[in-house]
């Protein structure tokens, strides 16, 4: 028997992914937030990412290893707001290297359903507190990202752009 799914959204910032990832969570999906997100909320997130880009990414790569585990231990799909991959496309974009112990970790340790792209859609694009980058930044993010899914062997599809329940009910019935 095969074991959980474990399902990606990727993409650069404003693609709406964590919006997806809440109505499929409001359909009953597993849903494992975004690390990074997530760190920029706590008090010291936006200091982190500026003065040490380095150990932002590692915090991220420790969240997202334990959402991992987390999700092996459900039955059914879990849908992860990015993971391992984009982690070092933020890396390359940075222009730092990628630790081995990062790599060897994206190589060995694999998500078993498919990898969402959210492509950039200029007219959902919105800066937010955490969501710092311009159009052309998050563009370029997209593309460090989804570089790096596909160095480590994945093939995205990309999601259209439709409304968030018509974009919800193309990722179930490619879960199916």
């Amino acid at each position: 028997m095969p074991g959980p799914i474990r399902a990606v959204v990727t993409g650069g910032p404003g693609a709406g992914k964590s919006t997806l990832l809440a109505e499929l969570a409001q359909r009953g999906f597993s849903i494992e937030e975004e690390a990074a997100r997530a760190i920029l909320q706590g008090s010291e997130g936006m200091a982190l990412r500026e003065r040490d880009p380095k150990g932002f990414a590692e915090a991220m790569f420790a969240r997202e290893l334990v959402s991992f585990k987390r999700a092996g231990e459900r039955d059914g799909a879990t849908i992860f707001d990015r993971g391992f991959p984009d982690t070092v496309g933020f890396l390359r974009l940075e222009g730092l290297p990628v630790p081995e112990m990062m790599d060897r970790i994206c190589r060995d340790t694999r998500y078993s359903g498919p990898i969402f792209r959210a492509p950039p859609w200029w007219e959902i694009y919105r800066p937010d507190e955490e969501r710092i980058q311009d159009w052309d930044q998050a563009r370029a993010s997209d593309a460090a990202v989804c570089a790096a899914w596909r160095d480590y062997g994945y093939e995205l599809i990309d999601l259209p752009f439709a409304e968030v329940a018509e974009r919800a009910d193309f990722v179930i019935k490619c879960l199916d």
